[in-house]
């Protein structure tokens, strides 16, 4: 994990092209890992995690070390081919390219790597939302360098604030999985069981980057069962309660801006909203 990144704000419009080219983009990462990794129970081999140094998100190892990536600011993918002598990894820009010339760059790797490269055409479980991309349109990550660089910051920004929100709920003695991103909603998030049976209940500690429900980046603490909201104490100035379709507190991206220090704003939020959905 790195340091918080200070977010100066850029066109919403912007951040919305630059969001869907990077989900869409993350999807190559999704396909390599149902091919390639190991599967897991309930997908958990597809999620992804972040790495700060590379501002990437990344695939868990698949056999031989290897794993690939998605660099946000520039929409990059990566191979890095650590069963291979460590040798430099292979990148490519999608700036221009089409999602055919895509899957023939990847398939290339994954034959050269020892692996099927059918596999990334399987169909995906879930559907992804109506984009010029899956027409054959190309990616254009030049004309969104600056809303891409202001994703991977606040990708950046929400691996770090719920890491230290997690670190904290597993010092008193609750379990909290590591925080990783699902290709499918592509939001970060650590799921927190509590309790068994039929007293059983979940938090969900997470960052998404904007959805049909918030048109930019938000925190978020879901609970479920969903409590009455009317009930709940209120949250610190970033957040507000949300109870259509799902029950969260939430802090959107404008009110973590205009704090005053937004680190700080982001981590009170989440801290006071986790106390109050765990009690």
């Amino acid at each position: 994990m790195g340091d918080w990144r200070s977010l100066a704000g850029v066109d919403p419009g912007r951040l919305r092209a630059a969001r869907l080219a990077a989900h869409f983009a993350a999807q190559w990462l999704a396909r390599i890992a149902r091919g390639c990794v190991p599967p897991r129970a309930n997908d958990f081999h597809t999620n992804l995690g972040w790495n700060d140094a590379e501002r990437a998100l990344a695939t868990h190892a698949w056999p031989g070390g290897g794993r690939a990536g998605l660099k946000i600011a520039d929409l990059t993918l990566v191979i890095w081919d650590r069963g291979h002598g460590m040798a430099p990894p292979a990148l490519l820009r999608l700036d221009g390219r089409r999602e055919a010339d895509v899957r023939e760059w990847l398939g290339g790797r994954l034959r050269q790597l020892g692996l099927d490269p059918d596999a990334l055409d399987a169909p995906a479980p879930y559907q992804m939302p109506a984009h010029p991309l899956a027409e054959g349109v190309p990616y254009a990550a030049e004309g969104l360098a600056a809303a891409l660089d202001e994703l991977a910051a606040w990708f950046g920004n929400g691996d770090l604030v719920l890491n230290e929100v997690r670190q904290r709920i597993k010092a008193r003695g609750l379990e909290a999985p590591p925080v990783r991103c699902w290709p499918h909603h592509f939001d970060l998030d650590s799921l927190i069981s509590l309790g068994s049976g039929a007293a059983a209940r979940t938090v969900g500690l997470g960052f998404s980057p904007g959805d049909e429900y918030y048109d930019q980046p938000y925190f978020y603490v879901s609970c479920h069962p969903p409590p009455d909201v009317a009930t709940l104490p209120s949250l610190p100035p970033a957040g507000h309660w949300h109870s259509h379709h799902f029950t969260a507190a939430i802090a959107p991206a404008d009110r973590i801006l205009e704090a005053g220090d937004q680190q700080a704003a982001a981590e009170t939020f989440l801290r006071a909203a986790t106390d109050i959905l765990i009690a």
